[in-house]
């Protein structure tokens, strides 16, 4: 039997078929020998995914202890968790999971402490856990449910409707719905919603445009949906209706693209035939609309202020000269900002880290929220005159407890608490502030072992993603609890193009600057060899979607400075990804191959563009999945053809393609669990790691 070093020297890729295509951007030749992997459903392209699957997992089949890695994650996996609950007609809505259900499931209770029942369990609608419950909408009185349903992790979303009392559909169903919520008119007669036209072309790939704003009336079919608003003058505008909580204005968000910009209009819903006003038409800014106070409209906004501010708007007097600042631009990020017991919840990221602060209608400070220590805490929604909220906090190695906040006596108290088989007093979390190339201080956090040897024999994961304005914020990870009783190190840098100091952060790493991203995660892996955590044969690079793009980018740049790369569900075609499906949408983040100076910058880091013959590439694990209809399988596909033929060293590429799977999310709980145990077991292979889950 082959020892796995022999393996790895003698792994034969699956022939992939060079082609001649080549296509001329703005006077440069570039030559796209893979193009026909893009597409998905041709027979030649079904048989290169079965033969690198086959390889792949032969593989991982021949590592010792992927099983045991299997059952420990299935073990620490197996623990009762709870989302934070919403309340709606005196009912509290929220989702539950025994431990390993594929799937969340929803139940409500008919009072705080009352028994729940279940109301919607995704696991009988499909045997293998693939169906997943995407999205819901309750009523005003708690009576009605609307909701979205995925399927095989599709962002294609079908819609129906619940009663909640009797748990049975309604006969309505909505279909064609794609990046869109519901929301209900108080009278429970319908809810307005945001969809596309039937796609005529192949539904998994072909670009998305057109959405437009309708309002459904309940027992009513489809086709009889009202148009609320639509722009054929504008292709890419997005619309998101939510209905304010006194009734009185449906607002429109209206999005283009995925720029945190965005544009603000409303409807009088008193008035039968009142047209859409454009509040906010500029495009200068983002405008989160809060609540309103009759026709005084409060938003959260970075216009003037890159950090955010609160601000309202008086709709009978729009005019700017008559504006008023609420809570003024602090030295920390507003991250959120809702309203409750009559009074604003203000959440800031300080250093990527939370804090809550209650402010009064005027503006004026009352108090802090105070947190059960460092890390990332979420929810506090609900209505103004709801005399409580809740929220989930969570760290790095602590799982999310949810909490009832009550506003009026500023006490937090915990609501449910879970339980893991998972001992966080050995593993501590600091934060460090290390300088990028150009000397920008960039913070990140480390977790690890307790008395941890800065031998730099550590193996070490970073991971990060750097773009869209996200925050990484600390979270709980049962993946990441394994690494970490694995003996690894988790390191994650809040890069430049995130959200963690506000918009100017989110600037300094889009479209031309891009690739201060790369050169910020370029020196966290430069900072924690020369501080002696890790080095170089010990550690990996992680990164999933614009993180894959990241860690494509980084690998193709620097190959000679990890010991492991593993970029999942990546865009790794700069030039063409904006060609499919919902791609377009990123130009505003990455900018398009089709203006001439921006593919010059995109065409410098593009990661499949940037591989060369005869290279010695790390020992790399690419993944992405059948139904991914955000970064399409394409990208990986192509990427991984073309490393494997410019590979020069020993060390194995190999592309791991999850079946009736997508993007991410709604992945059941076995995929998550298999999937992990095999990247884990890779690393722990190419990291030279001695797997024992001794406590």
């Amino acid at each position: 039997m082959l020892t796995l070093f022999a393996a790895a020297q003698t792994l034969t890729y699956p022939q992939a078929r060079r082609g001649d295509q080549v296509d001329d951007y703005h006077g440069t030749k570039v030559p796209d020998p893979y193009r026909w992997l893009e597409d998905t459903d041709a027979a030649e392209t079904h048989a290169w995914v079965e033969a690198e699957n086959k390889l792949t997992f032969g593989y991982l089949e021949q590592i010792p202890y992927r099983q045991a890695i299997h059952d420990r994650l299935t073990k620490l996996w197996n623990y009762e968790r709870f989302t934070t609950p919403s309340q709606h007609g005196g009912r509290y809505f929220f989702q539950h999971n025994t431990g390993l259900q594929q799937q969340n499931v929803l139940l409500v209770a008919e009072s705080l402490n009352a028994d729940p029942r279940i109301l919607l369990d995704p696991n009988l609608l499909s045997a293998d856990g693939t169906v997943a419950l995407a999205d819901t909408a309750i009523s005003d009185d708690g009576k009605l449910m609307a909701y979205g349903i995925a399927t095989s992790g599709s962002d294609w979303n079908e819609w129906h409707v619940r009663d909640v009392d009797t748990g049975k559909d309604l006969s309505d169903d909505l279909k064609w719905v794609k990046f869109s919520g519901a929301s209900w008119t108080k009278d429970n007669k319908g809810f307005y919603y945001s969809r596309y036209d039937e796609p005529t072309g192949a539904t998994l790939r072909d670009t998305n445009y057109f959405q437009k704003l309708y309002y459904h009336r309940l027992g009513t079919a489809q086709s009889e949906d009202k148009l609320i608003y639509e722009r054929p003058d504008n292709k890419e505008m997005l619309f998101g209706g939510d209905v304010t909580d006194d009734g009185h204005y449906l607002i429109i968000t209206v999005e283009q693209g995925t720029s945190p910009k965005n544009r603000l209009y409303y409807k009088d819903l008193t008035q039968p035939d009142s047209q859409v006003v454009r509040l906010l038409d500029d495009f200068d800014a983002q405008y989160r609309f809060i609540d309103n106070d009759g026709p005084v409209f409060w938003f959260h906004t970075d216009l003037d202020a890159p950090r955010g501010r609160l601000i309202a708007i008086d709709t009978r007097h729009p005019e700017r000269a008559n504006w008023k600042t609420l809570v003024a631009q602090g030295p920390d990020k507003l991250d959120f900002a809702n309203t409750v017991n009559n009074s604003f919840l203000l959440g800031y990221l300080k250093d990527a880290r939370t804090e809550v602060r209650v402010h009064d209608l005027t503006g004026a400070f009352l108090r802090n929220v105070d947190l059960p220590g460092i890390g990332t805490a979420a929810g506090f929604g609900g209505k103004r005159k709801d005399k409580e909220t809740f929220y989930a906090f969570t760290s790095f190695t602590s799982p999310a407890t949810v909490y009832r906040y009550d506003p009026e006596a500023g006490k937090s108290s915990v609501y449910r608490q879970p339980k893991v088989d998972f001992d966080p007093t050995r593993y501590e979390t600091m934060q460090v502030f290390y300088h990028s190339k150009d000397g920008t201080r960039v913070p990140m956090f480390l977790t690890f072992k307790k008395g941890v040897k800065l031998d730099g024999q550590n193996p070490t994961l970073l991971y990060a993603y750097g773009g869209f304005d996200i925050s990484l914020t600390p979270f709980f990870s049962v993946p990441n609890l394994v690494w970490l009783e694995m003996g690894g190190i988790y390191a994650q840098p809040n890069l430049r193009g995130g959200g963690e100091y506000g918009e100017e952060w989110h600037q300094a790493g889009m479209i031309l600057k891009k690739q201060n991203v790369f050169d910020d995660f370029i020196a966290a892996a430069e900072w924690l060899i020369a501080n002696k955590y890790t080095s170089t044969p010990k550690l990996a690079i992680r990164g999933g979607s614009n993180g894959g793009l990241l860690v494509g980018a980084c690998v193709t740049q620097r190959p000679e400075l990890f010991g492991a790369t593993l970029p999942e569900v990546g865009v790794m075609d700069m030039l063409r990804f904006h060609k499919f499906t919902i791609g377009w949408a990123w130009t505003s983040d990455y900018g398009s191959s089709d203006n001439a100076e921006e593919f010059k910058a995109l065409y410098a880091y593009s990661p499949l563009h940037n591989l060369k013959p005869g290279t010695k590439y790390p020992p790399t694990l690419i993944a992405t999945s059948d139904h991914d209809d955000r970064v399409v399988p394409g990208h990986s596909f192509k990427f991984a053809a073309t490393m494997q033929a410019d590979q020069a060293s020993p060390a194995p590429v190999l592309i791991r393609i999850e079946v009736k799977a997508g993007h991410g999310a709604g992945k059941s709980i076995t995929k998550l669990i298999d999937e992990t145990a095999d990247t884990w077991a890779f690393l722990a292979r190419n990291l030279d790691m001695k797997v024992s889950f001794q406590q």
